[in-house]
């Protein structure tokens, strides 16, 4: 196998910053067990991202309450020009000053002047959700942040906000397992020039292939909350990573390569976010955009998702939260 780099950099305008399509998740970051050597080992993870030019790190104000914003902050220190940096504010009051009194937080958190791309989190159903673009705006204009994103935004909910302000990308769950989003999301995007970020891009873990056919979650543990998990769901889920594994035995790949590679080969993926809790892992994620995969292997796992896909409920998101 080739360990050439085929995969392209990519750019979030108007931010001007080239990034390798692959951005470090800082979800795991907020996690309140993570001190000491835990905590040394997430600063390692962070070290080796930037060893592989991973330089997306992607977080959030609600992940740890704060603590996944103050640990990226502290490792910035003196290295803020070499990351391109996004977070995110989860809101319900439909107010422009408290969502720009939410980015001062997050930049304090950060310890910088600014944030290349902050995001509204999660939409409010039924909420009139622009005054939240207009306090990004008036952000942007101020300059402590310069580019807008959603998450988990309708067609509708952004139709919304592009009255009053410019959407310049898309943070969506994607992956083979989760696709409801090419049905009209991605293509809005796409017509708009909204750069289409993913998050779950490995499911969880899921495509990681590390689960068996009892994946014997532990109480507590949030993804038995999801849809994948759910028991008329995962045997169809189980039998389709077998498959998977058999194609990712075929060029002598990870799993999770394959799974990775596949996300950014679809139309119109700019990047995808995976988690990190060591240099290992990281090293390991970063290797996915190397060497070559043929096309006709991404058309065989998309045939093995479609399978998938057909029996699964849309149930709006993979989570089924509906703030």
């Amino acid at each position: 196998m080739s360990e050439a780099i085929v995969v392209p950099k990519v750019q979030i305008p108007p931010a001007p910053m080239l990034l390798k399509p692959l951005a470090l998740g800082g979800w795991v970051f907020g996690n309140d067990s993570w001190e000491g050597a835990k905590r040394d080992l997430l600063q390692a993870a962070m070290e080796q991202a930037l060893a592989s030019d991973i330089c997306h790190f992607d977080t959030a104000a609600d992940y740890g309450n704060g603590a996944s914003e103050r640990l990226i902050g502290q490792f910035l220190d003196r290295r803020r020009d070499q990351v391109f940096l996004a977070s995110k504010s989860n809101i319900d009051e439909m107010d422009a000053d408290l969502m720009l009194a939410r980015v001062d937080e997050s930049l304090a958190r950060l310890q910088t002047d600014v944030i290349d791309l902050f995001y509204i989190h999660w939409p409010r159903q039924g909420q009139d959700m622009r005054p939240l673009m207009e306090g990004l705006e008036r952000a942007r204009a101020q300059g402590k942040i310069r580019a807008i994103g959603v998450s988990n935004f309708s067609v509708a909910q952004m139709d919304q906000l592009s009255e009053v302000g410019r959407i310049d990308a898309h943070q969506l769950c994607y992956n083979l397992f989760w696709r409801f989003a090419e049905d009209d999301i991605i293509p809005y995007c796409r017509l708009h020039e909204i750069a289409v970020v993913t998050y779950s891009s490995i499911a969880q873990g899921v495509l990681a292939g590390k689960f068996a056919r009892d994946p014997g979650l532990q109480e507590g543990d949030q993804r038995a909350n999801t849809v994948h998990f759910e028991a008329t769901v995962w045997p169809h889920i189980y039998e389709a990573v077998q498959e998977l594994q058999v194609l990712a035995a075929e060029v002598d790949r990870p799993l999770t390569d394959l799974a990775i590679r596949w996300v950014l080969h679809q139309p119109g993926i700019i990047s995808a976010i995976v988690g990190a809790k060591n240099s290992v892992q990281v090293e390991h994620n970063a290797a996915a955009l190397s060497g070559a995969i043929p096309d006709q292997l991404f058309d065989r796992m998309s045939e093995i998702s479609d399978s998938v896909i057909a029996k699964m409920p849309d149930s709006g998101n993979m989570y089924r939260y509906y703030p």
